[in-house]
């Protein structure tokens, strides 16, 4: 019989510390099945990229962000890239002021390196040292101010399901105003009132959202600008660019190159 996969062994989330961190490396592809932890996740990649997913949406994790996953959330993941994952385990109840729900998390140069050493402590690390005041650092650091928006909320409706799981398969699918109502059983004016009330966001904000997380997961993975571009069903790369520069404040090139600094 195979041994487990080392990297789903369960973490020691009893060791008597506030903040456990935790590494590992993934490839292209692979994915952590559905699971919970009691403890609250900080969950972070060095380098590749991350999608968390959960009953509510998902949240793509490029470098320079991270997703804050509560105690007790179900969650799955899956990897872009070559991935080196870097966790922070938090006890619940360390800290009343962090977030209550999933959230992504600007990683600022302090964060990353304040996360980058906290994996490599031993279990568990020594009190009275620079550990114990890097921890009250990092916890610090978590802060949950909106960020540029790499989340996707999942509709709970039935009919926006429909739609929504036809684009998640193909995302560059186009069926116009009167098709998609049609695919969801209910009128165009139903339909863009029920997404705006279930998503915060309007179907054609949604649909964006969608392609540009997908976007960064090919992106990540080496896929060329143009091949994303036609692939999501931008007649050309200058167009898509456009999108994502409107979405992310620069181009995928720069992006990347930030991330990799």
């Amino acid at each position: 019989m195979a041994n487990p996969d080392p990297r789903l062994a369960p973490v020691p989330e009893e060791l008597p510390r506030p903040v456990l961190g935790v590494a590992a490396d993934w490839c292209h592809g692979e994915r952590i099945p559905r699971h919970r932890h009691r403890r609250a996740q900080l969950v972070y990649a060095a380098e590749g990229v991350m999608t968390v997913t959960t009953a509510d949406g998902s949240w793509v994790v490029p470098p320079l962000r991270a997703v804050w996953v509560p105690g007790g959330t179900d969650h799955a993941i899956r990897m872009a890239g070559r991935v080196r994952m870097r966790t922070l385990y938090v006890e619940p109840a360390v800290r009343a002021d962090l977030p209550q729900r999933c959230c992504v998390i600007g990683v600022s140069p302090l964060l990353r390196e304040g996360i980058l050493r906290a994996v490599a402590w031993p279990r568990p690390y020594p009190l009275g040292g620079v550990e114990e005041r890097l921890v009250a650092v990092l916890l610090d650091e978590i802060d949950p101010t909106p960020v540029a928006p790499l989340h996707l909320p999942l509709p709970a409706d039935p009919r926006l399901r429909r739609v929504a799981d036809a684009l998640l398969a193909r995302p560059d699918l186009e069926l116009g105003a009167a098709g998609w109502a049609r695919l969801a059983g209910a009128s165009p004016r139903t339909l863009a009132r029920l997404f705006q009330r279930e998503t915060g966001m309007s179907f054609g904000a949604w649909r964006r959202q969608l392609r540009l997380l997908d976007a960064l997961e090919r992106l990540a993975a080496g896929e060329s600008v143009t091949a994303v571009a036609l692939s999501l069903g931008y007649a050309g790369p200058s167009a898509f660019i456009a999108m994502f520069r409107r979405q992310l404040g620069t181009t995928p090139g720069d992006y990347f190159a930030d991330a990799a600094r």
